[in-house]
């Protein structure tokens, strides 16, 4: 027990040392790049309220766009349910934001993680992107990235918690389960599919 815990903790540590100087937080240091990916969650919590990692999500890529970052955004997220659809809430966020339908694109594959990075390199065509997230996402899924060759960059969206214990072990757990998708177990997206390379042109 005790090697294990050393591990996922000696795991978390190192995402976040590899990944830190490829994350900003001043939009002005951020280069330009034709697109953010930004990573589902929820728009609601469980209680019912509204989920503020999803809505400073939204604001932070409505910032990177506004400052001619980017030229498309692309939502990825879970849509395994019918009535659950992160990608399909934050297209009307952004649209409500005035955001042009033409420069979003929807990834509804985004079951988790692994798959929304991997899935915007092999699916959708971007080798070189802007990830949008909380820091603490963000130092896992540019870890992804990197892992898979891809030269990413992410964007940090404010963190509404205080303090979470629950949330920062569970990250620790996720974090493992992602440097053994990346190194040991030649993990694949649970669904791929056919190409639709990401159109910069329209």
């Amino acid at each position: 027990m005790l090697v294990l815990l050393l591990f996922c903790s000696a795991g978390y540590w190192y995402m976040g040392r590899i990944t830190n100087a490829h994350i900003y937080t001043d939009i002005e240091k951020v280069g330009q790049y034709d697109v953010a990916l930004v990573l589902g969650t929820s728009k609601y919590n469980k209680s019912g309220t509204r989920n503020m990692y999803f809505y400073h999500r939204i604001d932070a890529a409505v910032a990177l766009y506004n400052h001619g970052k980017v030229k498309k955004i692309l939502v990825s997220g879970d849509n395994a349910q019918k009535e659950y659809n992160e990608p399909f809430d934050m297209l009307k966020a952004l649209m409500d934001r005035g955001i042009p339908r033409k420069d979003i694109v929807l990834d509804y594959a985004g079951f988790r993680t692994f798959d929304s990075m991997v899935r915007a390199n092999e699916v959708f065509g971007q080798q070189s992107f802007i990830v949008v997230s909380q820091r603490f996402h963000l130092e896992r899924a540019l870890y992804i990235g990197m892992a898979k060759k891809m030269d990413v960059v992410g964007y940090v969206a404010q963190d509404p918690r205080q303090s979470n214990f629950p949330l920062f072990a569970r990250e620790v757990m996720a974090r493992t389960k992602a440097m053994l998708d990346c190194k040991l177990l030649g993990t694949t997206p649970r669904f791929l599919g056919q190409k639709e390379v990401i159109d910069m042109t329209l």
